[in-house]
């Protein structure tokens, strides 16, 4: 048995709001992944956004590494945090979400209202939305820890960031 104290503190209304801002506000994150092959870790920056209530979406294309591998273990980790363009980058406030993807049929109902709601944020995709090897999925926050800055870490749950439990 260790007498060191537990660096997890408890989470108060200043880490639930960073938390809640810092997946509101990402319009990108890392993917981290096993590779389908071999199960080595693989990372991508994917694009996302939050659908309100159900959690975060990304929109990926069946070419990419990534889309393979979470096609065969849909287990998943998306870092969201911002470095900035000054300081420390290991003192900005950052999060590992651990997610479970599920993918969204084009077919399917309300696959309308994710188009609608993904090109609301990010325009640019109009031009590729619409190929057939792009899909969305749905990442559903399994867990999440919370890095508010220097000795502040925090483990949240998924009603801690407005979301459904899995």
């Amino acid at each position: 048995m260790s007498d060191t104290p537990s660096p997890i503190l408890p989470a108060d209304e200043a880490a639930l709001g960073l938390a809640r801002k810092l997946l509101s506000d990402a319009r990108s994150g890392v993917l981290a992944v096993l590779h389908p092959d071999d199960g080595r870790p693989h990372v991508s920056r994917v694009a996302i956004t939050l659908e309100d209530g159900v959690g975060p979406l990304t929109l990926v294309s069946a070419l990419a590494l990534h889309t393979r591998a979470l096609a065969a273990d849909p287990r998943a980790a998306l870092l969201l945090g911002d470095v900035g363009p000054k300081g420390d980058a290991m003192a900005q406030p950052r999060m590992t979400l651990a997610v479970a993807a599920r993918f969204v049929r084009p077919d399917s109902e309300g696959h309308a209202a994710l188009r609608a709601l993904w090109l609301s944020r990010h325009p640019k995709a109009k031009l590729w939305v619409d190929l057939g090897d792009f899909a969305f999925a749905r990442l559903t926050v399994l867990g999440c820890d919370l890095n508010a800055g220097f000795g502040r870490a925090h483990v949240l749950t998924p009603a801690d960031l407005g979301l459904p439990a899995a």
